[in-house]
């Protein structure tokens, strides 16, 4: 009888408990927003709490369950009015994944009095931010509606996940990626992060909430949505929530592409010739640039003395002369020179006066390393940092640490790449093939990287810095440097290398930016990806990329224009492998139209470059 009771009674409060929770939540006012292909909608409501919520619907499935939004104010709420209206445009970006990318969303605006909430909703996800309020702390919530897996950013290192999300617990930094089913994925990050904290996203163990515990910025937080994870990977909704360029500025002078690079060659031996970071090893570099149409060379730490004491003067110091001849010789040949800046000399000299001179020189860009500061301090000196290179006409690349990308090169085209990833070979830690097929649906969700893909020399011997063997196939590694999407593709070998294997260099060569065209034409997080890119010059190339197991990929040519196309295809030998025969591939041509597919077989670690030439 004491049993029956206490069933009772547990079911009565649990009624009750329900019923108290739909009394609370139940709406008294109401906005939903639908994007414009009606496929997504996002539901704002004011609950009888006086709180703000929103829950996320697409094709019919809930994916978000009802999450507080809004800053952390003091006072009542009280909802004033809302407004819905649809913008249809088109931003033709200096460089980027495509030539033209649509702007197209729903908008809602509503009014709670105390403060504005702004959302828009795209076909490829949804975004909101908050406006006319100075809180120090927000309320957003991301309440998923099941246990879904995950995928997050963790700094110069793998990857965390996958990770059921009721496993996380404690602070997860964003790109967030999930995958709520077969078809559905989502990811978590922002977009124009004008001033405040870099996003931060807490959890509990046993919940599926999401909190941001990180000071309140001015910045629109977003929720990415594809029915595969390479529509995110192709999404162009960070960028579009960014402001456009300054009028007054003319960006024409940005020059993505691939670049040379003196940081990995060092100590490298070829016909009797040692490499060192040195004119003469500058130019060698920049002969070989100018002759495979490579853009730029990038010149590293410590040519103007050792990067990490006060007394090297970026100005000055070092080796500045010779820089002075390489930037003449360099300028002769149609080469640009990229000169590294670590923040020591960044704060110990004027840095108004060094990016100034750097421009002044005819430099290409600045690599900027090792900045200091909490996340807000550092978001702040990036901006600053951006807007002065773009002054100066200058691009930029931030390494070891930066604030995470969020749509800034729509703003500050000059924001060609940064390090917001586990670069390749760096620092004493060696990425698995698996890291690679997981940043890609990850890290660079937020936008361009540097990865520094592209060797050739597989075994690395008598590098002075970190010599260790690459973690692929040769094959797979070159395919890399198409797959990662960077205003500045860096390759780390010397010329003889790739001179040694002449259609992976054709392959790397053919990556004339900027970008027509691209599509992740399929892939799976952390098993493999392809990605496929038409060139500035009409040229396709298609990369494929395995992790640590082998797969047979039969990739459709759907992408291609009409026509007939001769197809260079440089597959895996048949004895390939990242552990064992690296440095084993094939190569055969075809002529093939889009109504065809090519099959190529991956071995594990490996990959597949395809150079597709439209024929007359």
């Amino acid at each position: 009888m004491t049993k029956k009771i206490f069933l009772k009674k547990s079911l009565l409060c649990c009624c009750i408990l329900l019923l108290s929770t739909m009394a609370a939540q139940s709406a008294v006012h109401t906005l939903t927003v639908v994007s414009p292909d009606h496929k997504l909608s996002v539901t704002i409501r004011e609950t009888n709490e006086r709180q703000i919520v929103y829950s996320f619907k697409a094709t019919g499935m809930q994916l978000i369950d009802p999450s507080v939004m809004g800053p952390d104010v003091n006072g009542d709420l009280k909802w004033q009015g809302a407004s819905v209206h649809a913008v249809k445009q088109e931003w033709k970006p200096v460089w980027g994944k495509r030539a033209l990318v649509p702007d197209v969303y729903n908008e809602g605006l509503i009014d709670v009095a105390l403060y504005k909430i702004r959302v828009r909703v795209y076909n490829e996800g949804f975004a909101f931010r908050y406006e006319g309020c100075n809180a120090e702390t927000e309320r957003t919530q991301f309440h998923f509606s099941g246990n879904y897996t995950a995928w997050y950013y963790n700094g110069e290192n793998a990857n965390i996940g996958p990770e059921e999300l009721e496993a996380a617990n404690g602070t997860r930094l964003p790109v967030m990626t999930i995958q709520a089913g077969p078809t559905d994925y989502m990811a978590v990050h922002e977009a124009a992060l004008e001033s405040g904290e870099p996003l931060v996203l807490r959890t509990t163990r046993g919940t599926r909430l999401f909190t941001v515990p990180s000071k309140r910025a001015k910045a629109w937080r977003v929720v990415l949505y594809g029915r595969t994870p390479g529509a995110m990977v192709d999404a162009h909704l960070i960028e579009l929530l960014n402001p456009p360029p300054p009028q007054n500025m003319d960006f024409s002078w940005v020059k993505p592409g691939v670049a040379v690079w003196d940081w990995r060659i060092n100590g490298a031996v070829a016909n009797g010739f040692k490499y060192a970071m040195s004119l003469p090893s500058w130019k060698r570099m920049v002969d070989f640039a100018a002759g495979q149409k490579i853009k730029t060379l990038m010149l590293d730490a410590d040519w103007y003395g050792p990067e990490f004491e006060k007394g090297s003067d970026p100005l000055k110091g070092g080796k500045v002369a010779q820089v002075h001849e390489l930037i003449r010789y360099a300028t002769q040949k149609g080469v640009g020179i990229w000169l590294y800046l670590n923040d020591v000399g960044g704060l110990t000299y004027p840095l108004e006066q060094t990016i100034r001179q750097y421009g002044s020189w005819g430099a290409a860009g600045v690599k900027y390393g090792f900045m200091k500061g909490n996340p807000e301090q550092k978001n702040q000196r990036t901006q600053l940092i951006t807007r002065l290179c773009a002054e100066n006409k200058l691009m930029v690349d931030f390494h070891d640490g930066p604030v995470h990308p969020y749509g800034q090169m729509r703003t500050w085209p000059n924001a060609v790449t940064r390090e917001y990833c586990h670069s390749q070979l760096d620092a004493h830690r060696v990425f698995q093939p698996s890291t690679f097929v997981t940043a890609v649906f990850v890290n660079m969700l937020a936008g361009p990287l540097d990865m520094d893909n592209g060797v050739v020399d597989m075994e690395q011997k008598g590098r002075v810095d970190n010599p260790t063997p690459v973690p692929a196939t040769i094959t797979g590694e070159v395919a890399r440097t198409l797959i990662v999407f960077s205003g500045a593709t860096i390759i780390p070998d010397i010329p003889e290398n790739y001179l040694k294997h002449p259609e992976l260099l054709k392959f790397i060569s053919a990556q004339q930016m900027p970008w027509r065209e691209s599509k992740t034409i399929d892939g799976e997080i952390g098993k493999y990806v392809v990605m496929a890119r038409k060139s500035a010059e009409g040229k396709w190339l298609i990369g494929a990329a395995t992790n640590e197991e082998a797969r047979t990929l039969s990739i459709p040519l759907s992408v291609l224009d009409k026509g007939r196309y001769r197809a260079t295809i440089i597959r895996d030998g048949a004895e390939a492998g990242f552990r064992t025969n690296k440095e084993s591939y094939t190569t055969t041509t075809a002529i093939v139209s889009r109504r065809q597919s090519i099959a190529v077989k991956l071995a594990p670690g490996g990959g597949a470059c395809i150079l597709l030439e439209k024929l007359p």
